[in-house]
């Protein structure tokens, strides 16, 4: 559709909306009460390290006796002086902790949802922003394959139940000088597509899972992940195809007998369930928190850039930057992402110049304003921007809106557009975007156009249909579209209405005993508010982030280690089988700001100065970022089996019982041995099992959705698949099918973890 279409369309769309889709929309306020005296000791010990037995134990009754008043308050209770034993014990846990945990603890539903501070350049319409993004999410068109959508791996509470076709054998694994190291061999079933088992895990099996030092019956590098697309090379889209033309690739490590199987990604799926709360996103933190219009990378890409309208006739090239949207940051990558939904090797996204431009004009059958672009002599071509448009923006925008899927009449977002029974949508990409988005971003009369090598030219419209190689606005700026859209879908999806918010809400009877008892050792004795502090249940969260500093330092015996805050190094794995935010990202640079902050690149990355911590960070000090991840939340975790980064663990038990251990690798500062009894790991597994919404559970609204068919393995196992006669194993695909805001029945958890 054409991108200066009448509008009238998209402004009937948007009023089309019912009431019933604002009540997702909804504002929260912040409520937060001083704890002066913890906040003193903090100080006191963050000045002068002290670690003393004594001091311990005097801190220790205190947090008791803190814990007995709290445990018979309701609402905004404080619980912020049972960390501080905690801190003194070597935990891994963040100096801003104690800090975040002095707020008044309340219910979700108080926290504020983040948004971008200048949004509203941006959306014109936030309700049918999040309509675009739902539709965006769950579009099984949006994959080469014409298959997978980002929802094919975040189906079952915001994340994935598969167990077949579900392993990477370390393919991030790296040398002690950091070369890449990949580990090409299956230890778990002996191959790809193998159907996983209960006693496959955990991974680390030990003879006494209560002791790190007990005899090891089995260890296995391997990762719980989520299968993606085949192998292939991309070619070119065909407009009114959901599959692209692509060239098959032989695939060396997803095959089975030179049958190629759907590759697999090398970490487990977060839950993408309040992941609007994270500063950054993805278990490394690579979505930035700025938003940069095209790729995950924020700042750190100082080419990447769209285009915006002046006028009819007039291009500006235009560097964005959107705080608090690492969640638009994470959203561009999987679309492009050769192992997730992509096919590699596509066209990156032009940059141009003012010579480019006005050298390349095709010539205009009517008088009028010849095709101008605005751009500065800076942003020269670099192909590190091909994480921007891959064409999918040209692809979708020939396609009916989720054309392979059923809609729900009664779905709480798309119900009013719903071509039910039939699939997909009544109306058009073109005229959802319209509806979401400011028209400079997509109104013009010009047409990019990209060469084989990437560069771009602008040319008046012609008098025919465009080219694959020829964009619109609207197709042009797709991942500002894209990543804007699902954010403020994925805002939506929030599990506030747990038993321990109704708790927190004044219905005491909302926990059981032994849940109470449980949340007593989640902060004391299991001193699990280390790591996941605050009604978001992560040290990583926005909230923590902003007020505390991206960088900080974490107390310990052995001093006090400069850190990322919200990430940890727990022993999960050992360091070089995945390095984490340690690690580097596209462009080189290392993802731990820590690490930037000690080369002296932090101010220049991010246009900042960093943290000046205490005591100053050295240039040549041990910091936590190698082999760390960032602490998840714990909302819901209930449904999100398999754990940790790796998924190697299966149930709430095994990861009660690694942390009761002190871990099973050397971590850095490490893990305490907690000695929890089996009454008190068994009453913190019941209070974790307290977190989960049961809207979730039951995918009421929010958490409703559209049909899918995702691929669950193939036919056969690990040893025999059946050829689909292009040297692809024929794929098995299951069907999730579509519910209303009122729910439906709910989904298995991962090979039948727990529920209720």
């Amino acid at each position: 559709m054409s991108n200066n279409k009448n509008s009238d369309d998209s402004d009937l769309l948007r009023s089309e909306v019912s009431k019933d889709t604002h009540k997702n929309c909804k504002k929260r306020e912040n409520t937060t009460a001083p704890a002066s005296i913890i906040l003193l000791l903090l100080r006191l010990l963050k000045k002068t390290q002290i670690i003393a037995t004594l001091l311990l134990k005097i801190l220790s009754k205190l947090s008791k006796k803190v814990l007995k008043i709290t445990m018979g308050i309701k609402s905004g209770m404080t619980i912020a002086a049972v960390v501080v034993a905690a801190i003194l014990a070597g935990h891994t846990m963040s100096t801003q902790l104690v800090v975040a945990q002095t707020s008044s603890l309340a219910s979700l539903k108080t926290v504020s949802i983040p948004e971008p501070d200048n949004i509203d350049d941006f959306i014109r319409d936030k309700t049918a922003a999040i309509a675009l993004g739902k539709v965006l999410f769950w579009d099984m068109q949006v994959g080469s394959d014409g298959i997978q959508a980002c929802a094919s791996c975040h189906f079952h509470g915001g994340a994935d139940n598969r167990s077949k076709n579900q392993i990477n054998p370390g393919l991030l694994q790296v040398n002690a000088d950091r070369s890449p190291n990949a580990d090409t061999t299956f230890n778990t079933g002996g191959g790809a597509n193998y159907q996983l088992k209960p006693e496959d895990y955990p991974f680390h099996k030990l003879a006494d899972p209560s002791d790190r030092l007990s005899s090891v019956l089995s260890d296995s590098n391997d990762v719980t992940s989520s299968q993606g697309v085949f192998k292939a090379n991309f070619i070119d889209i065909v407009p009114g195809d959901a599959e692209d033309k692509v060239e098959q690739q032989e695939d060396p490590v997803f095959n089975v007998h030179d049958i190629e199987v759907r590759r697999v990604q090398s970490r487990n799926t977060p839950t993408v369930i309040n992941a609007v709360f994270n500063f950054r996103n993805f278990w490394d933190g690579r979505a930035q928190n700025i938003f940069n219009g095209v790729n995950p990378l924020g700042p750190r890409d100082s080419q990447a850039f769209v285009l915006q309208a002046n006028g009819p006739n007039q291009l500006k090239q235009v560097q964005v930057r959107l705080n608090n949207s690492s969640l638009a940051s994470q959203a561009v990558e999987p679309p492009t992402s050769e192992f997730e939904q992509s096919a590699a090797g596509r066209v990156p996204l032009p940059s141009l110049t003012n010579n480019a431009a006005l050298n390349n004009q095709e010539p205009i059958e009517s008088s009028g304003v010849n095709a101008q672009l605005e751009a500065s002599d800076q942003f020269s071509p670099n192909e590190l921007s091909l994480l921007g448009n891959k064409k999918i923006g040209k692809k979708l925008l020939s396609l009916k809106p989720l054309g392979k899927q059923l809609v729900h009449p009664e779905d709480s977002f798309l119900g009013v557009y719903s071509n039910w029974p039939e699939p997909g949508l009544k109306v058009s990409y073109a005229s959802l975007i319209q509806a979401a988005f400011q028209p400079n971003w997509w109104k013009s009369n010009l047409v990019i156009r990209t060469d084989e090598n990437g560069n771009g030219s602008v040319i008046k419209r012609p008098n025919r249909a465009l080219t694959t190689s020829e964009s619109a606005l609207i197709e042009y700026n797709c991942s500002l579209f894209f990543g804007l859209a699902v954010q403020a879908y994925e805002s939506t999806l929030v599990s506030d209405d747990t038993p321990f918010d109704q708790y927190l809400e004044g219905k005491t009877h909302a926990l059981t005993e032994q849940q109470k008892l449980g949340f007593d050792i989640f902060q004391n004795k299991g001193q699990c508010i280390g790591c996941h502090v605050g009604t978001e249940f992560t040290v990583a969260s926005i909230s923590n982030v902003v007020n505390q500093g991206r960088t900080g330092r974490t107390p310990s015996f052995t001093g006090s280690v400069p850190e990322d805050t919200g990430f940890f190094n727990i022993g999960v794995r050992p360091v070089l089988e995945d390095l984490g935010v340690g690690g580097d990202d596209l462009l080189g640079n290392s993802l731990s700001e820590t690490r930037l902050t000690q080369q002296g690149k932090f101010q220049q990355i991010f246009g900042e100065n960093p943290v000046t911590l205490n005591p100053p960070l050295n240039s040549d000090e041990a910091i936590v970022a190698d082999g760390a991840f960032k602490a998840p939340g714990l909302r819901n975790v209930e449904l999100t089996a398999p754990y940790m980064h790796n998924g190697g663990m299966l149930t709430l038990e095994e990861v009660v019982d690694f942390y009761n251990r002190g871990g099973d690798f050397k971590g850095f500062p490490g893990l305490p041995v907690l000695k929890l009894t089996p009454e008190e790991k068994a009453a913190l597994v019941v209070f974790m099992k307290g977190l989960t919404d049961e809207r979730v559970r039951y995918q009421k609204a929010p958490f409703d959705h559209p049909q899918l068919f995702v691929p669950n393995g193939h036919p056969g196992n690990q040893n025999n698949v059946h050829d689909d006669s292009t040297g692809k194993a024929t794929d098995d695909l299951l069907e999730i099918p579509a519910v209303g805001r009122n729910g439906g029945d709910s989904l298995p958890n991962f090979l039948a973890t727990s529920s209720q």
